[in-house]
């Protein structure tokens, strides 16, 4: 299972990659494994200010449906248009190609509160 170094993580499962004030969001290799095949992602936030902890869209597979949860206060400024037409990118490439959302941050103090790639490795029993 991947989780890569240069990367921030919450509990909820998603990452975080900073860029200046632009943070892209996904949901981690472990999580995907968990939710088996994803069929649909529902983003209804793009163009919203997001608080930090609150559910910015759900994630469907074959036999749940799971909330996404905001890891940082901030505009969601884009969706990946990609998983509109192609979901399992979220299990065939988590990091990458399966990305989910763009946010511009409100306040880049709150990166302090996530975790980092050992951290979220212990958490999940890694």
């Amino acid at each position: 299972m991947k989780i890569p170094a240069e990367l921030k993580y919450t509990k909820d499962h998603e990452w975080v990659r900073i860029e200046g004030e632009i943070a892209t969001i996904g949901i981690t290799d472990f999580a995907q494994g968990e939710l088996g095949d994803i069929v649909y992602v529902d983003i209804d936030t793009v163009d919203e200010t997001v608080d930090k902890d609150a559910v910015f869209g759900t994630v469907e597979a074959v036999k749940t449906v799971s909330d996404l949860f905001m890891p940082l206060t901030g505009e969601v400024t884009e969706f990946n248009e990609l998983l509109a037409d192609e979901p399992a990118k979220i299990n065939s490439d988590p990091y990458g190609e399966g990305w989910i959302i763009k946010v511009k941050l409100a306040d880049l103090s709150q990166v302090a509160d996530l975790l980092d790639a050992q951290a979220y490795s212990e958490l999940i029993g890694g």
